[in-house]
């Protein structure tokens, strides 16, 4: 094939890896596949590197549960011995989960994931049902205003967060479970926003990754 094999990966980023920085992030998931010895792609010019393309960047300090990146090669392999190599070669906390092969004409991850769900768990005394309230006020509103950098942002939160914010019980933990709108001017980032609710510490996963596709969501695999 003219342009390579484009294969779509899977990863979680989880324990004290999730305070990677993205380019760290990219950097160890190249090694992986140079340690795996897959035959990838490089890019063409002055400074050839591995044809790799990640989905959204994850915050440091997030934990990703289903993270994707697409990797081209030069030969085909099958995925499933992709995936072995890969396990092989990767620690746990950054370990792929599945892989395959995508058309290589697809529209890139970073431009079709545009849904986004979180978990946010919030480490206080605040009583669920206190929380829940808190935050349907701030729905309430219908807008959200973020500083950033001396500038501000004015999220309208019916496009921001396409679904209302959920509080549950897991395991004697409290959850906050989110579905946030991605897009060219950013997302509403689910601890600020849980954060003018409560002033509890919070631990935030980013769970799924979706495309938006005709007002229905799918994961990219």
């Amino acid at each position: 094939m003219a342009d390579g094999f484009r294969l779509r990966v899977c990863f979680r980023k989880v324990g004290r890896l999730r305070y990677l920085s993205h380019l760290e992030t990219v950097r160890a998931c190249e090694r992986a596949a140079r340690r795996a010895a897959l035959p990838y792609a490089v890019s063409q010019g002055f400074t050839p590197r591995m044809r790799v393309a990640f989905g959204p960047a994850l915050p440091v300090g997030y934990a990703g549960e289903r993270e994707w990146y697409d990797l081209w090669l030069t030969q085909f392999v099958p995925a499933s011995g992709v995936l072995n190599a890969l396990k092989d070669a990767t620690v746990a906390d950054l370990a792929p989960l599945e892989c395959a092969y995508v058309a290589p004409k697809e529209p890139s991850l970073a431009a079709s994931l545009t849904i986004a769900r979180y978990d946010v768990r919030v480490k206080g005394g605040i009583p669920p049902e206190e929380l829940e309230r808190s935050l349907a006020a701030l729905m309430k509103t219908g807008t959200f205003a973020v500083e950033h950098k001396g500038k501000q942002k004015v999220f309208d939160l019916a496009d921001a967060l396409p679904k209302e914010p959920e509080v549950t019980v897991v395991q004697g933990a409290t959850i906050v479970r989110m579905t946030v709108r991605m897009g060219e001017r950013g997302s509403l980032r689910p601890d600020v926003f849980v954060a003018a609710a409560t002033d509890a510490a919070l631990d935030v996963t980013r769970t799924d990754l979706l495309i938006e596709d005709e007002g229905a969501w799918r994961r990219p695999l």
